[in-house]
């Protein structure tokens, strides 16, 4: 997991290192790499049965292709038009917008340690706006930032929705299990939107090798391998591994980008992030006094 984050912090430095490309033909260009790479690797992994479940995949999987398409475009915008730290603040505060979604459409219980985490989030992040040098280009890149994490959530929230109504109704989840798909399906998705936008395409031999980089190694390969991590960690350790991703990729844009965020970034940012681990850690503490209270039963 930690290598995971690794490669997804790596998105930040290498878009400020493109001689040409710019906006929307990253998204097309990064998407396309993608997809191929996805296309590759599942074709190998699935077998011919991947294209037939696609084409005969139930509204979830399209759902949540689409979220995953949305994810795809939002992000690499943001990272276009604001810092780094700002883009990755704003998406470190998608678990607690999926807690809260959950709690509104789910009826999920939430414990008193997730509201404060919330609202210290929410704090936090109202203080990264009110900085007094704020222009407008830092606003409106956190609001696309901001994208990501409420696409996850309705991804994840569509997703385990339909899982609860299967259950409900008698049937089978199995076919559920198999998510990958819709990563493609998004990767695809986000090319083709973004193609008429990106026209005419002017990146160069060094652009395309960064953005074939971003494509396969910083999307595709970790998406392979989080899902994987799924059997061997809980979701509260994956969440709280996750966040590294912040720590590194604020490190990489400022040691060889000169990307120094501000204080206010800092303070705001670590609020955020401070309430998000101390939030993981008590939903990992709880989890393991309930495992060990079932063992003694």
């Amino acid at each position: 997991m930690v290598l995971v984050t690794l490669l997804w912090s790596t998105a930040g430095v290498v878009s400020r290192h493109f001689e040409v490309a710019a906006g929307f033909e990253i998204n097309f260009w990064r998407s396309s790499f993608n997809a191929l790479a996805l296309a590759m690797a599942l074709t190998v992994m699935r077998g011919p049965r991947l294209w037939r479940q696609i084409f005969t995949a139930p509204a979830a999987l399209w759902i949540s292709g689409i979220c995953w398409g949305c994810m795809f475009t939002a992000f690499m915008m943001a990272l276009t038009i604001t810092t780094v730290a700002n883009v990755l603040v704003m998406m470190a505060v998608g678990p607690l917008i999926t807690a809260l979604f959950a709690h509104l459409f789910l009826r999920h219980h939430l414990a008193t340690a997730t509201w404060l985490a919330i609202v210290s989030a929410g704090v936090g992040i109202v203080w990264m706006f009110l900085e007094k040098n704020n222009s407008g280009g830092y606003l409106l890149g956190s609001l696309v930032a901001l994208v990501v994490p409420l696409a996850m959530s309705i991804n994840f929230i569509t997703l385990q929705k339909v899982g609860l109504d299967r259950k409900t109704a008698g049937g089978s989840t199995g076919e559920m299990q198999d998510m990958l798909p819709a990563v493609l399906i998004g990767a695809v998705l986000s090319a083709v939107v973004t193609l008429p936008l990106a026209l005419p395409l002017q990146a160069t031999v060094h652009d395309l090798g960064l953005l074939a980089m971003l494509g396969v190694f910083q999307l595709a390969v970790p998406c392979l391998l989080v899902v994987r991590l799924t059997s061997e960690l809980t979701a509260p350790e994956i969440t709280l591994l996750s966040l590294l991703e912040v720590i590194f990729g604020v490190s990489w844009a400022w040691l060889w980008a000169g990307e120094q965020p501000s204080l206010r970034t800092l303070q705001g940012g670590a609020l955020a992030i401070g309430a998000m681990i101390l939030n993981e850690l008590v939903r990992i503490v709880r989890q393991r006094r309930s495992l060990r209270q079932i063992k003694i039963d």
